[in-house]
C-alpha cells in the first residue's frame, strides 16, 4: 500500500511537528504545525530552504543536493531572521529527484525555545523527549513554588512567634524581654536616649474593690494612652504588674520630657469607665537620661536610676515626674 500526498503530510506532523520537507530544487513542500508556529509570518510553501534558513554544518553544504548527500548525520541550523534560534536536524532523502524530508529539534536550547515561542507539550511529539523534560521542568517549578510558599509561611510564622515573645499579651505594648533587649541596642549604639519608670497610684484599690477584670481594663487603656504620647520610634513596655517603661530614642531634652510627662499623668487621671462604674487612678514616673551620669552605664544601673526618680516622686505626693539626681543614691524611698 503507498501513500498519498495529503496521507503522508498527516502522519509527518503527527509525528514530526518540525519536519519540513522540500522537493529537488530545494523550494519547500510542507512544514510541520510546529515549525509553522514559530514563524507565523512565513508563507512556507514554496519558499526556498536557504531563504528561510542558514546551516552552520556541515560547513561544506552550498546547496539542496549537497545537503541531501549529508543524509544521516546531523545538521546545525539558525532562523535566517532574528531571534535566530538554533535547530538541530536529521535528513532523510525522498528518493532520487524527489527531494528530501528534514526533521529538526531545538536540541539542548529546547528550554529557551519553549519560553520564547510559548510551546506546550502539543507542539512536539509524543515520543520526544522533550515531553519529559517539560514535565520535569513543570513539576520543578510547581516544587519550588511549593518550596517560596512554605518559607513565606515559615518565615511569618518566625515573626509571630518572635513578636509574640516581646509582645505583653493583656496589653499589646512591649513586654520586659522586648525592653532588655532595645536597652541593650541604645546603649551598645552610644545613642542618647531617656527611660521613664512609670508606676500607676491606687492601683492596687482598684483590683481589690472592682476586681481584676476592671484592673485589666485600667492596664489596657493606660497602654493605650502611654502609645498616644510617644512616638512611633519610641518604646512602651509592661514590665511589671502595674509598672511601665518607657524609652524616648534620641530625646534627651529636659523640657520635652517634663512636658510630655505631664501629659501623660494628666491624662491617666481621666476616669476610665467600667461597666457601669468608673475607675480612677493616677502615675508617677521618674526619668534618667543616659548621657547625663557617665558614659558606658548599662541596663540595670539606668534602670536603677529611673526607679530611684520614680519612687522620690511617690514620695513626694504622687502624680507628679522626677528627673534622677545622684543625691537620691541611697535615700530610703518607699511608695506608700
Amino acid at each position: 500500500m503507498t501513500l498519498d500526498a495529503a496521507n503522508f503530510a498527516t502522519i509527518a506532523n503527527q509525528i514530526c511537528p518540525m519536519h519540513v520537507s522540500v522537493d529537488a530544487d530545494g523550494c519547500i513542500v510542507s512544514v510541520g504545525p510546529t515549525l509553522r508556529k514559530l514563524r507565523p509570518e512565513i508563507v512556507w510553501e514554496g519558499a526556498h530552504f536557504f531563504d528561510v534558513f542558514t546551516l552552520a554544518r556541515p560547513r561544506r553544504v552550498r546547496s539542496v543536493e549537497d545537503m541531501i548527500k549529508t543524509a544521516g548525520s546531523k545538521l546545525h541550523l539558525n532562523f535566517k531572521e532574528a531571534p535566530q534560534t538554533g535547530l538541530k536536524g536529521v535528513l532523510a532523502p525522498l528518493g532520487a529527484g524527489q527531494g528530501a524530508f528534514i526533521n529538526l529539534s531545538f536540541g539542548i536550547s529546547v528550554l529557551e525555545a519553549v519560553r520564547e515561542y510559548d510551546l506546550t507539550s502539543a507542539d512536539f511529539s509524543p515520543t520526544d523527549l522533550t515531553i519529559e523534560m517539560l514535565y520535569l521542568v513543570e513539576a520543578k517549578s510547581a516544587a519550588m513554588e511549593a518550596s517560596r510558599q512554605l518559607n513565606l509561611r515559615l518565615q511569618g510564622a518566625k515573626i509571630a512567634a518572635e513578636e509574640q515573645a516581646f509582645t505583653d499579651t493583656l496589653t499589646g505594648v512591649k513586654n520586659r524581654r522586648a525592653m532588655e533587649h532595645i536597652l541593650t541596642r541604645l546603649i551598645v549604639s552610644g545613642r542618647d536616649f531617656s527611660l521613664m519608670h512609670v508606676d500607676l497610684d491606687f492601683f492596687k484599690e482598684v483590683n481589690d474593690t472592682m476586681g481584676h477584670a476592671a484592673g485589666d481594663t485600667v492596664l489596657q487603656r493606660v497602654a493605650q494612652l502611654m502609645v498616644q504620647c510617644t512616638r512611633q520610634n519610641d518604646t512602651v513596655a509592661r514590665v511589671g504588674g502595674d509598672e511601665f517603661v518607657l524609652i524616648f530614642e534620641g530625646l534627651v531634652d529636659r523640657v520635652q520630657i517634663s512636658s510630655i510627662a505631664r501629659r501623660l499623668i494628666a491624662s491617666i487621671e481621666e476616669p476610665i469607665p467600667f461597666a457601669d462604674r468608673t475607675c480612677r487612678i493616677s502615675a508617677s514616673a521618674g526619668t534618667t537620661l543616659s548621657p547625663a551620669f557617665g558614659v558606658g552605664l548599662d541596663g540595670p544601673t539606668l534602670l536603677h536610676q529611673a526607679d530611684l526618680a520614680l519612687y522620690a516622686a511617690k514620695n513626694a505626693g504622687r502624680a507628679r515626674h522626677l528627673f534622677y539626681d545622684p543625691s537620691m543614691e541611697g535615700e530610703e524611698a518607699e511608695a506608700s
